[in-house]
């Protein structure tokens, strides 16, 4: 009986780890299941490009792993049970010997009132696509607000400056935004800024967002037809439901392999792990190249 793979997300440490695995193991000795809610490869890098306007190439996970021996499964996962070994798929089941958990993060609200109800993000395609639309229908001299000044606020800042130039366009962060960029870089920052003429809020702390901006502790208001929520992440629920030995945020603790160190057949990778001071590959490979999967001896060695 073949040893069952199943990857939970095709995100960019899942797919990773999916077609790595595909390329060092034997299709006679495996069977490697990628599980994911979108029927293409989504660049979540690049979601400020598709909500300013611009059409990403398409790219099916079916053509991308074509060839390789992966089984594709577009489904959402609904649960997880790490002591039967089985995967929830809206009422399916799905069974596993190996598990790896790539479901990655969501954006998160950090308990702001009227995130939820309204403010934009970029943390997916739909999501992405929703606020595409929202832009597309403010008139010149409307007015779009970032909160966030990280990488994710301001790539969207500056994206939605350059692709509306007829949209006031502002940033806040609760520090500095690029604060921590060197002095070198912040000057560069500030200077791309200015030159799309993007308004900079530093030391905004939102306290709540509303219809039409958001209110920051001082009380004061900051005015916006559209606010753009890019102020942190936070992991899917999922793991915490389970017994896996997971972080205080949800993230599952794993060793130096990516092994949780509560399930030996449980693999977490991206920004679902928690791997406290160790140091982990790029590639987000769960294992070593020749780590065995538990449970299996291969019946060759595994592929360069």
């Amino acid at each position: 009986m073949k040893h069952r793979i199943v990857v939970l997300g095709a995100g960019y440490a899942g797919a990773n780890t999916a077609g790595r695995l595909a390329k060092r193991l034997h299709r006679d000795d495996i069977e490697i299941t990628l599980v994911n809610g979108d029927p293409e490869f989504v660049e979540r890098v690049r979601m400020h490009q598709l909500a300013c306007g611009q059409d990403l190439q398409p790219r099916p996970l079916r053509d991308l792993f074509a060839g390789t021996g992966v089984q594709v499964r577009t489904a959402r996962v609904t649960a997880v049970d790490v002591e039967g070994k089985t995967v929830d798929l809206g009422g399916e089941t799905l069974a596993y010997d190996t598990l790896v958990y790539a479901l990655g993060s969501a954006g998160a609200d950090h308990g702001v009132p009227g995130v939820a109800e309204h403010a934009y993000n970029v943390a997916g395609k739909q999501a992405a696509l929703r606020l595409r639309a929202r832009l597309s229908e403010v008139k010149p001299g409307g007015t779009v607000l970032i909160v966030g000044g990280g990488l994710t606020g301001i790539e969207a800042a500056t994206e939605i400056a350059e692709a509306h130039p007829d949209l006031d366009v502002a940033i806040a962060a609760r520090g500095r935004v690029g604060g921590w960029l060197s002095d070198k870089a912040q000057r560069h920052l500030r200077g791309a800024l200015d030159r799309l003429g993007i308004t900079v809020h530093d030391h905004a702390d939102i306290t709540r967002v509303e219809a039409d901006g958001v209110v920051t502790g001082a009380d004061s208001r900051i005015r916006a037809q559209v606010t753009v929520w890019t102020a942190g992440f936070t992991v899917h629920p999922i793991a915490a439901a389970t017994t896996l030995a997971v972080s205080d945020t949800g993230r599952i603790v794993v060793d130096a392999s990516m092994r949780s160190v509560s399930h030996p057949d449980v693999y977490a990778v991206g920004d679902a792990a928690l791997a406290e001071g160790a140091v982990v590959n790029r590639c987000g490979c769960p294992a070593p190249r020749r780590t065995r999967w538990p449970g299996w001896q291969p019946t060759s060695s595994p592929r360069a």
